[in-house]
């Protein structure tokens, strides 16, 4: 991760880089190279926004024309020029508005544009982040850092191009009409004061608050992610009867939620006094110029309306300027820790002259392979096995052996520390990882499946497929007649990770969807450990089906489950200790053997 990003209590000076490359990086999305239909966008709507606001500066004027048209003559004399006035004043105020409207409809292609392009790469990188790191990921927080930082590139785009430049214009244009119109630079002055101590106290106090709000920001992630992992586990707390353990740590987090929650909302209350308090004093100090003008009588009415209605069109879009400036700062926090995300590391990617992988027969070879999670956890150490072409080769050993991690490895999730891993001569280093994905079929201990049907369960295997195809898959898997016993049938809905559906019924899901893929190679991790002796029986023979030609690599705890392999490979503490066939290692009487007859008394203690 990009060091720049890392969300921490920095100096200042870190925190507005980080903001600028958040700036730099969101950029290309108000202004692609490529796009000229988005460049046309953005300057139709600065165009409409700086035509809005001259009217705006305008209509003031037309206002006090019309004041001055009814207080220096009769009313009688001057009506028709005064309504005259009034009714151009009414237009100017339409006409604004019709084009602010206008600037909004215009940029809203762009802003949608680049929050769809933003999620879409965000989501995709995801995808291309190791193992390594959904691991050790929560869903919850890091659903609330796409949400939130997403939502932060289109607010940044439209209130940082529409209210920061418009409003300095907007500013300089009424401090040259007042200038030209009173002849009186002490209004200038006082409007130039009150706009830097207003600025000064606005930014000085945000920067405070968004350290505050960050800290609540935290704590929201840290709830949601406590609610999502309690519900994600429901049976196993209903297991414990933890709700009253689960909800006392959820309302922990809240707490800590509204504690942060108390102190943003307060100092929201102080910077929205202070604002206040600071335009108030502006305000005052130039009516009251106007007021002595006026009983001077260097003034007219009209001036007096013109002061009050500039100054009260200058406050707005300050008051609007603080909350421009909060949630902008606001914006790019969100935004850097999505942008954290984006510069997030791919662990494992492909070489840059990768090439798919052709597979003439299904060969895999480790050669002497090492491996660990970190430098102080060595998992494999000078792994050798070899699977010839459509053979079926088991690796049995305890658990934390390594065996899962050789799958991993497989599928390259990650890669070996030293040696070599090979598929038909092909080291997996130096092919694709979409085609290497493409020729391994995966059949988990626990299938994991999508809420949806499970039609699209089954058909995930190989989009495009038939539903004939779909159909002959789960019969080839046993549970065709199941699924067709089901009210709805194929469009049975699983439930969230398939909870619907008991594990053995999973299991011939996930095994139906493995076939409909056909790959070259299967990979079988403890497919069978998680059921029970019958099921796990039925399940045998579709696993039997579904290696048929195809080179089967079974990663097994039971060892019954293994008996008929070509090969058996036996791994202990990340080393092949034995290999052989069934009963040349049951001969050998070393570690297969006591294992076989550890698990045998197991078993016939359990009938």
């Amino acid at each position: 991760m990009s060091k720049e990003f890392v969300d921490s209590d920095g100096s200042d000076l870190d925190e507005k880089k980080a903001g600028w490359r958040v700036v730099k990086m969101v950029s290309p999305y108000l202004w692609p190279k490529d796009n000229w239909d988005i460049r046309a966008r953005v300057v139709l709507a600065l165009l409409s926004l700086f035509i809005a606001k001259m009217l705006g500066v305008i209509a003031p004027l037309l206002q006090a024309q019309a004041v001055d048209s009814l207080s220096s003559k009769g009313v009688s004399d001057l009506m028709l020029g005064a309504v005259g006035l009034t009714l151009a004043y009414g237009l100017a105020r339409i006409v604004t508005n019709a084009f602010q409207q206008l600037r909004d409809a215009i940029f809203a292609k762009v802003g949608q544009r680049a929050l769809r392009q933003i999620a879409l790469e965000t989501f995709k990188h995801i995808h291309q982040l190791s193992l390594r790191y959904h691991i050790t990921r929560k869903t919850g927080g890091l659903s609330r850092v796409i949400e939130r930082g997403v939502k932060g590139v289109d607010f940044l785009l439209r209130l940082s191009l529409f209210s920061i430049v418009p409003l300095v214009f907007e500013l300089v244009l009424v401090a040259s009409v007042l200038f030209w119109k009173l002849e009186d630079a002490r209004y200038v002055g006082i409007i130039v004061v009150t706009i830097v101590i207003y600025a000064w106290f606005t930014f000085t106090v945000t920067e405070w608050r968004v350290k505050l709000r960050r800290k609540m920001n935290e704590h929201d992630s840290d709830a949601n992610q406590k609610a999502i992992d309690s519900l994600l586990n429901f049976e196993t707390v209903k297991y414990f009867g933890a709700e009253n353990r689960e909800a006392a740590r959820y309302d922990q987090a809240m707490a800590g939620y509204e504690k942060s929650a108390l102190k943003t909302s307060y100092s929201l209350a102080f910077l929205n006094f202070g604002q206040a308090f600071f335009i108030t004093i502006g305000l005052v100090g130039v009516m009251i110029l106007a007021v002595i003008g006026v009983q001077k009588g260097n003034l007219g009415v009209g001036d007096f309306v013109l002061v009050n209605a500039y100054m009260i069109q200058i406050t707005m879009p300050l008051n609007f300027l603080g909350t421009v400036y909060r949630e902008i700062r606001q914006a790019l926090v969100d935004m850097r820790l999505l942008f954290d995300l984006l510069q997030e590391p791919a662990e494992v990617v492909d070489a840059p002259n990768a090439v798919p992988l052709k597979v003439h027969g299904g060969a895999v070879s480790l050669e002497g392979v090492d491996f660990a999670y970190d430098p102080e956890r060595q998992i494999l150490r000078s792994v050798s096995i070899d699977v010839e072409a459509g053979k079926t080769v088991a690796i049995v050993g305890p658990s934390g052996s390594g065996k899962s991690t050789i799958g991993r490895l497989l599928f390259r999730f990650y890669d070996v520390t030293n040696g070599t891993l090979r598929i038909d001569g092909q080291d997996v280093r130096e092919v694709t990882q979409a085609s290497l994905h493409q020729s391994i079929g995966m059949v988990p201990q626990d299938t994991v499946l999508f809420n949806d049907t499970i039609y699209y369960n089954i058909v995930y295997g190989r989009e495009g497929a038939s539903e004939s195809e779909v159909h002959q898959a789960a019969k080839d898997a046993q549970i065709h007649d199941f699924v067709l016993s089901l009210p709805d049938g194929y469009e049975s809905i699983v439930g969230e990770r398939g909870l619907k559906l008991s594990g053995g019924e999973k299991q011939r899901v996930g095994i139906a969807r493995t076939l409909l893929k056909d790959p070259p190679i299967l990979l079988l991790d403890e497919a069978t450990s998680a059921l029970d002796s019958e099921t796990e029986h039925d399940i045998q023979g579709a696993l039997e089906t579904a290696g048929q030609g195809r080179t089967v690599i079974i990663i097994a705890h039971r060892l019954s489950t293994v008996a008929n392999a070509d090969r058996i490979y036996v791994v202990e503490n990340g080393v092949v200790v034995e290999q052989g066939n069934h009963d040349t290692l049951l001969s050998k009487k070393g570690r297969y053997q006591s294992l076989w007859k550890l698990q045998r008394a197991e078993r016939a203690a359990s009938v």
